[in-house]
């Protein structure tokens, strides 16, 4: 009779959870993570933080300079421009994260297919794909609000969220297509062909979440391109229309005319404006950096 030695169950260390890990490895990503939850936090909490209405107008108050009363002055129809870039981070993380997770999604769904189908089919969708590449991203996005117009849903312009979304899809399914090459050849696709699954379950369940990775990479890439376009396309007259509150529609109309004697009512929606892309491109990078085999330690 043998005696077998029983073995404790090792307890999964602290250091192993990968948000510890991601903030251990990747200190500037974590920074840029801090800046988007607070930046978050703010859009949600919105109402209780800031200090005034962001739509009233005061004409008492119109082109106050920074004081303790307005922390970032007031603009010229004397509304409070640190109430108003607050309920600008709602603005931009409701259409930001909305027409970036859209666009990303179809754009992984129609690259992933391609790869996946190949010959005749691939070749028509990259063409396609071709032919929206052709035009800039901004020309893209000013064609489609242009031709689609504004459709308001609880205060979301959709039309807007679709402008935005459709210029990212051609860009994201050329990237996803890449990897989906690879993961097409891999034995269990094989595996799954055999077993008789179906073209659309072999795609959605067993591609797809092995190409999360560039997905998630270019999804934060794309949420810092889609608020710099929609801030773009308020300050062009296209994007969010007022009273609402949205950091290039404080950019656009009399700003520019009260530049030189109130330079406030520019440069802070312009830093607010700046900020949020950069986190999020750096998030990006440090995600990129912390989930690519080769450059793990």
């Amino acid at each position: 009779m043998t005696d077998t030695a029983i073995r404790p169950v090792k307890r999964q260390s602290w250091l192993r959870n990968p948000i510890v890990d991601f903030c251990i490895k990747q200190p500037a990503g974590t920074v840029a993570l801090l800046v988007l939850l607070v930046m978050l936090f703010a859009g949600v909490f919105a109402e209780y933080i800031a200090p005034y209405d962001p739509i009233r107008n005061n004409m008492a108050s119109m082109l106050q300079p920074p004081s303790w009363k307005h922390l970032l002055g007031t603009d010229p129809f004397g509304r409070d421009i640190f109430s108003r870039i607050i309920y600008g981070a709602r603005t931009a993380l409701i259409i930001g994260l909305s027409s970036a997770f859209l666009g990303c999604t179809v754009g992984a769904f129609i690259g992933a297919a391609s790869a996946y189908f190949g010959g005749k089919i691939d070749n028509a969708i990259q063409r396609c794909i071709d032919l929206m590449l052709s035009f800039p991203l901004i020309v893209l996005a000013l064609v489609v609000v242009a031709v689609l117009g504004r459709n308001l849903i609880f205060g979301i312009d959709i039309n807007l969220i679709l402008a935005i979304a459709i210029p990212i899809v051609p860009q994201v399914a050329r990237v996803i297509r890449s990897s989906a090459l690879v993961v097409r050849n891999l034995p269990y696709i094989d595996a799954a062909r055999i077993a008789g699954y179906s073209n659309t379950r072999i795609v959605l369940r067993h591609m797809i979440p092995n190409l999360m990775a560039p997905f998630l990479i270019m999804l934060t890439a794309y949420i810092a391109q889609a608020i710099l376009l929609e801030a773009v396309l308020s300050f062009l007259g296209l994007g969010v229309s007022e009273p609402v509150p949205a950091w290039g529609l404080m950019l656009s109309g009399s700003a520019s005319d009260f530049f030189e004697e109130a330079p406030w009512i520019v440069i802070f929606p312009g830093l607010a404006i700046s900020l949020a892309v950069f986190a999020f491109n750096l998030l990006g990078d440090a995600l990129r950096d912390w989930l690519d085999p080769k450059f793990k330690t």
